[in-house]
C-alpha cells in the first residue's frame, strides 16, 4: 500500500512470517467541512422559514385539520384510486391490443396512446368538462337509426365524472406503455414453452407472462400513483372539491395564501410518504426472484445498528445446567 492511501500503518511480524497491517484511513477534512457547511445552510433556511412571522403558523394549525380540508383530502385520495384503477385496467387492455396479431387492434391501440399522450392533461379535462357544447345528448340505439334511450350530457358528464374521464383515460395511455415494456421484458422462450404445453395465448399471458412482467411493471406504476396523487390538483380548474380547490376556497376569503398552501403541501407530503413506503415493500416482494440478497428494510437496518452498538459484556448470560447427581 502506498503512503497516499494510509496515514498511519503498523507492521507486525508473526511467527509464521505473515505481516498484519493495522491501516488507518486518511482523514478528509474537506469532506467534513462541506458537510458542515451544507448542514448549516439547511438549518439556517429552516430556522428562517419557521421563525418568519408572516408565515402565520397559527393559521396553519387552525386549518390543518379543518373539516373542509379533510373532505378535500378524501376527495383527492379517492380520485387518485379511481383514476389509477381506470388507468391500470385500460393500460393492460391497450398493451394486449398493441401486441395482438390483429393489425386493426394493434393500430387502434397505437392511435389511442398517440392521441391521449400527445395532448396536455389540462386540455383533456377541459374538453370532457365542456363536452355538452358539441354533444348535448348521448343516446343508445341503432347507428343512423332510431334511438331508444337518451341522456342529457350535462347531467351525465358532471364535474367529478369529467375529472375521472380526463385523469383515467390519460393515465391509461401511459400505463399501456409501462405494461407493454414489462411484457416485452419476459423471455420469448417462456411463451414458447407454454404453447408447447398446450396453453392458449390467454392462459399464457395470464399465468406465465404477466406474473413475471410485474417485477418490471410495479416500480413505474408506483411512480405513476404518486404522480397521479399530485396531478389531481389540476381538476381545480373545473371546480372539483379536492384538496387544492378547498384550500383555494379558504384563502380567497381570508387572503392567507402562503399559510393555506403550506397546509396543502403538508397533506400532499404525508400522502406521498405513505405511498412511497407501500411502493418500497411492494417492489421488495416482487423483486425476490431477481436477487438472492435483498437489501435490508429500514427496520432491519435499525436492528442491525443497535445490535452492533451493544457491548459484548451486555450479552445475556445463559444459565449453566445443574449438575446431575450420581446414582
Amino acid at each position: 500500500m502506498s503512503e497516499s492511501t494510509l496515514r498511519t500503518a503498523h507492521v507486525i511480524k508473526t511467527s509464521t512470517g505473515r505481516r498484519e497491517i493495522d491501516a488507518v484511513p486518511v482523514r478528509r477534512p474537506g469532506r467534513w467541512f462541506a458537510s458542515a457547511a451544507l448542514v448549516f445552510l439547511v438549518v439556517f433556511l429552516l430556522e428562517g422559514w419557521a421563525s418568519n412571522d408572516r408565515m402565520q403558523w397559527a393559521t396553519v394549525g387552525d386549518h390543518l385539520f379543518a373539516p373542509v380540508v379533510l373532505e378535500g383530502l378524501a376527495t383527492t385520495l379517492w380520485l387518485t384510486a379511481a383514476a389509477m384503477a381506470i388507468g391500470v385496467v385500460g393500460g393492460v387492455v391497450l398493451a394486449v391490443m398493441r401486441r395482438s396479431a390483429n393489425p386493426l387492434l394493434s393500430r387502434l391501440s397505437w392511435v389511442y396512446v398517440w392521441a391521449f399522450r400527445g395532448t396536455p392533461l389540462l386540455v383533456q379535462l377541459l374538453f370532457w368538462y365542456f363536452l355538452a357544447a358539441i354533444v348535448p345528448e348521448v343516446g343508445l340505439g341503432v347507428p343512423w337509426g332510431p334511438t331508444f334511450v337518451e341522456f342529457d350530457t350535462n347531467q351525465l358528464v358532471t364535474q367529478t365524472s369529467a375529472a375521472l374521464l380526463g385523469l383515467g383515460l390519460h393515465e391509461a395511455a401511459y400505463m399501456a406503455e409501462i405494461v407493454r415494456s414489462g411484457i416485452a421484458s419476459v423471455d420469448e422462450g417462456q411463451t414458447e414453452a407454454a404453447h408447447a404445453l398446450g396453453m392458449t395465448r390467454r392462459q399464457t399471458l395470464r399465468r406465465i407472462v404477466l406474473p413475471q412482467a410485474l417485477r418490471i411493471i410495479i416500480p413505474p406504476t408506483g411512480n405513476q400513483v404518486i404522480s397521479m396523487l399530485k396531478t389531481t390538483s389540476l381538476v381545480s380548474v373545473i371546480a372539483v372539491p379536492e384538496l387544492l380547490t378547498s384550500i383555494q376556497a379558504i384563502y380567497s376569503r381570508n387572503f392567507q395564501q402562503i399559510p393555506l398552501l403550506t397546509v396543502a403541501c403538508a397533506w400532499y407530503l404525508l400522502a406521498v410518504s405513505v405511498l412511497s413506503v407501500g411502493q418500497y415493500y411492494l417492489e421488495r416482494r416482487y423483486g425476490r426472484g431477481a436477487s438472492r440478497d435483498l437489501p435490508p428494510t429500514p427496520l432491519q437496518r435499525v436492528r442491525t445498528a443497535l445490535a452492533a452498538r451493544r457491548p459484548a459484556d451486555q450479552e445475556p448470560v445463559r444459565p449453566k445446567p445443574a449438575p446431575q447427581e450420581d446414582r
